[in-house]
């Protein structure tokens, strides 16, 4: 059996014809059926493959196999040991759901070579056996000769033979503008996307008729390689996944550490075997937080409606979280910075350069404005189009009339027009007739020479004499100075036979009506959105497969890089080395990369990932999919971005704002916030649930033990869910953005908020619980040592865990705010931590007074007594907190205030 392989490596596609056939084995009129099939076999099929197969087992298997779910396990193991079968069901439950849920978002992000291989046209026709034929796409081979036609998608990277196209290369290279191709026969040195005379895979042609022969297929072609880019590396897990991993094997440790290194301490203190076990999982129970993991994933998830909701699809639960930490955003700009959508700015008229907006409709200028639609066949979306269709040019041209007040229909330019000479890519220009009248447009260096008059201020045709020819030369030059693309438009009335006789003869002593240049220009969102990035401390590059001055000129506009942007060409970038990219990365310059290739993108990214800075990349295009998939944010365009960078991308934007981006990040900023408020309520507990169970060790069981192991799971999943919940849904403290980007060194867990934690808030509800705990035993006539009936302890260890649940309601209002009070966002502003609150109380009250219940956790009902002295606990809890954090405001405000006098220069 032949090995299947690519097409040889070697081939130099700019080779002149002659010796590219040569090379190839190959002729003008394409193979021989038999040499086709053997080709086919010896290179393999024109498609995409993958370059390993998922293993899904394996991916489902890690998802049991994270920290936090390794906890959960313990915890319903515990629970299960403990004889509470109905928890530790439950906590399987949490386990099943989380790992289907993180297993269904991998599988969903990694379509980007599924989307790459369906972008490539089924069907092409080529030359076999010395006849055009229709054949399947995935069965051509280097060396067939194949036709390209307007409409066409190009099934594989070839170079032209004969004729010439017009091919929309934004895909692959972020123009919006189509690029004319022509079998050049001189080779003009430069990047392969911008040779003359090669056409390239998953490209479409807009105009022109041409044949072709195949130089390269599947994953040799260009869409290929991007495709080989794309399955370079994996997805990383995001900062929040690092940081909480991290955090809950040290919590793991220490509980797993603490529960043994006590049990021979409750031995040695006096008790007995059993006692100091279960003394021991009662404190490995108290120090895993059971909830943590389900509670981080319905926050991340309610993250994930909200920026739906808001124009941002997130198809990974992390990546809400990663999108408050970017310091870097490279941006492409067709499509993402600007509409993706030419449009007609500057008129010249007989000397005079006009602004569209403000120019009177006269004659003048509706005359431009008829020939120049009149001379198009784009067709644009009506009642019966759900799309714009054909040039983009040609569609500007089209609204250009309808702004001048002489709206032109597709239907009615077609039926009144009587002759047509297509744009032809080689003298760039064409033209159309009307009855006796010719309409002519193009580049003013094709159509100007033929013009001999023009229309003149007052209305009439004058010569074109030198002076005014310098004129409109001047006028071209200061348009493509500031980034527009200039066409000419011209007109000539003459017999209808004359007109239609052929194209020499036709497009002849013309009469210039003028020049229209145009423009992508930028979202008008865009500016705000690139301040308030900056105001919050982020870096915005551009990289783009553009021209540089235009692209400088859109950064300049919408406020990157400032007034004169650096730009970096293509050739630049792959110039430099590994170093010169860090040095020139590490200025924190906001640059505009023009001419990139996927690979430069590439090394943009890495590079400033290597900074540790966290990325978000945007794009729309093929050639955006490999950066997008390698970025830690990839940010695909939903409207008008292809399939292949949808599904690389990690959210897309539905309403293809560049605004919505940064929208993300201040909800990706507030998420990361809020999984710090629940953390610190959840961590808050872990004092008073370990605190009974030291007491009762140090005792040597002298003081009963004052809370169960059953009595803290009913804490850890029942009356602590909700209101953490609650708070992941917290609204933004004032002054989000307006601070810089965390480090992303920076742990969800730090040492400020496990003192707040534990420290605060923890010791103070310790110490209120235990006073409760002591209270009632006190009460019941308790003396150390001596032992207490059934009711008597019940009644005790009810009032342990009634005061806890007293103290978590406090604890909930003080984690509400990290650094402001609570009075400056509102007391009862967040109403489902209201209605969690309730949720608490009912349960708890559930645990306490219904018989089911109290056979299961050991409870009793607790009188109007105890019930007054839980009444001001959350009151004492939350105002510790205050107090603290008042304090600590004070405190840096006063740093500031001592620091400002040296802000101030220095004076001799």
């Amino acid at each position: 059996m032949a090995q299947t392989m690519t097409a040889p490596a070697d081939v130099d596609e700019r080779q002149p014809p002659t010796e590219l056939f040569r090379h190839l084995r190959s002729t003008p009129d394409g193979l021989r059926s038999r040499e086709a099939a053997r080709r086919l076999t010896v290179y393999g099929p024109n498609e995409l493959s993958r370059k390993h197969a998922r293993s899904w087992p394996r991916q489902l298997l890690a998802q049991f196999t994270q920290p936090l779910a390794v906890l959960l396990m313990l915890a319903a193991v515990l629970a299960w040991a403990g004889h509470s079968p109905a928890l530790a069901v439950a906590v399987i439950v949490v386990i099943l759901l989380n790992a289907a849920f993180a297993f269904a978002q991998e599988q969903q992000a990694e379509r980007a070579v599924e989307a790459l291989a369906a972008f490539l046209p089924l069907s092409a026709r080529v030359l076999r056996d010395g006849v055009l034929v229709e054949a399947p796409a995935r069965e051509l081979v280097p060396g067939d000769v194949i036709e390209v036609a307007e409409g066409d998608r190009i099934c594989a990277d070839a170079r032209l033979i004969a004729g010439s196209v017009a091919v929309d290369l934004s895909a692959l290279n972020g123009e919006s503008v189509p690029a004319v191709r022509s079998p050049d026969p001189d080779i003009v040195p430069g990047p392969l996307l911008e040779a003359r005379e090669l056409v390239f895979s998953g490209t479409s042609c807009t105009a022109g008729l041409a044949r072709a022969v195949v130089t390269h297929t599947g994953m040799r072609s260009e869409i290929g390689r991007i495709a080989a880019l794309s399955q370079r590396g994996h997805t990383e897990p995001s900062p929040l996944e690092r940081q909480v991993r991290r955090a809950t094997w040290i919590i793991a440790a220490v509980a797993v550490a603490a529960g043994v290194a006590f049990l021979p301490i409750g031995v040695l203190a006096g008790l007995g075997w059993a006692a100091a076990i279960t003394f021991s999982i009662g404190l490995i129970v108290a120090n895993v937080p059971e909830g943590l993991l389900p509670t981080i994933t319905l926050a991340l998830a309610a993250g994930v409606r909200e920026l739906a909701r808001s124009g941002a699809v997130v198809k990974r639960l992390s990546a809400v979280e990663t999108l408050g930490s970017t310091t870097v955003i490279c941006t492409d700009k067709t499509g993402t910075l600007t509409e993706n959508r030419m449009r007609v700015t500057r008129l010249w008229l007989a000397g005079d350069d006009r602004d569209v907006v403000t120019t009177p409709r006269d004659g003048d200028a509706r005359e431009l404005a008829v020939a120049a639609a009149t001379c198009t066949t784009a067709h644009p979306a009506d009642a019966g189009a759900h799309a714009d269709s054909g040039d983009p040019t040609e569609l500007a041209l089209l609204r250009l009339a309808v702004t001048l007040g002489v709206p032109l229909t597709a239907a009615e330019r077609d039926a009144a027009r009587t002759g047509l000479y297509a744009f032809d890519p080689r003298i760039k220009r064409m033209s159309t007739v009307t009855g006796g009248r010719l309409y002519t447009k193009g580049a003013p260096e094709s159509v100007l020479p033929l013009c001999t008059r023009f229309l003149d201020r007052d209305g009439r045709f004058a010569d074109l004499t030198a002076t005014i020819r310098a004129d409109v030369t001047a006028a071209v030059d200061r348009y493509a100075a500031a980034g527009l693309r200039v066409l000419a438009v011209a007109r000539r009335i003459a017999d209808a036979h004359v007109l239609t006789a052929g194209r020499d003869l036709a497009e002849r002593d013309l009469s210039l009506l003028g020049l229209v240049a145009m423009v992508d220009p930028p979202r008008e969102a865009v500016p705000a959105a690139v301040a308030a990035a900056h105001r919050a401390g982020i870096t915005v590059h551009v990289i783009t497969g553009d021209y540089g001055p235009t692209a400088a000129e859109i950064a300049a506009q919408v406020g990157i890089g400032g007034a004169a942007p650096r730009v970096v060409t293509g050739a630049e970038l792959d110039a430099m080395g590994d170093a010169a990219l860090d040095g020139l990365l590490g200025n924190h310059e906001e640059i505009v990369f023009a001419r990139s290739s996927p690979e430069g993108k590439l090394r943009i990214c890495e590079a400033l990932r290597s900074e540790g800075h966290i990325v978000a990349m945007t794009g729309d295009g093929v050639n955006d999919a490999p950066a997008l998939r390698r970025a830690d944010i990839g940010v695909a365009m939903g409207r008008s971005g292809t399939d292949v960078a949808r599904e690389a991308a990690t959210m897309v934007l539905t309403d293809d704002n560049f605004a919505t981006i940064v929208r993300a990040i201040d909800s990706g900023r507030r998420v990361y916030d809020n999984v710090r408020k629940f953390v610190l309520y959840i961590f808050a507990h872990a004092v008073p649930e370990v605190v009974p169970f030291l007491i009762f060790a140090l005792s040597g069981g002298a003081v009963p033990l004052p809370l169960t192991v059953l009595q803290i799971l009913a804490i850890d999943l029942g009356t602590e869910t909700l209101p953490a919940l609650a708070l992941g849904r917290e609204r933004a403290e004032p002054g989000l953005m307006d601070r810089p980007p965390r480090s992303p060194k920076a742990g969800v867990i730090d040492r400020r908020l496990l003192w707040r934690a534990w420290a605060v808030l923890g010791v103070t509800s310790a110490v209120l619980v235990m006073a409760g705990f002591f209270w009632t035993l006190w009460r019941s006539g308790w003396h150390p040592g001596d032992a207490l009936d059934g009711a008597g302890y019940a009644r005790a260890t009810t009032m342990t865990f009634a005061g806890i649940v007293a103290c978590q309601i406090g604890t909930a209002f003080a984690a509400r705010t990290d650094h402001a009070s609570l009075r400056s966002i509102g007391v009862l502003s967040n109403r489902l931590l209201l209605g969690g609150i309730a949720f608490e109380l009912l349960f708890a009250a559930a645990v306490i007074y219904l018989p089911p219940l109290q056979a299961v956790f050991g409870t009793t009902g607790l009188g109007i007594a105890e019930l007054l002295f839980l009444v001001p606990m959350p009151l004492l809890v939350w105002g510790a907190d205050e107090w603290y954090r008042a304090r600590r405001r004070h405190h840096e405000h006063s740093t500031i205030t001592k620091e400002e006098p040296s802000c101030e220069p220095a004076t001799s």
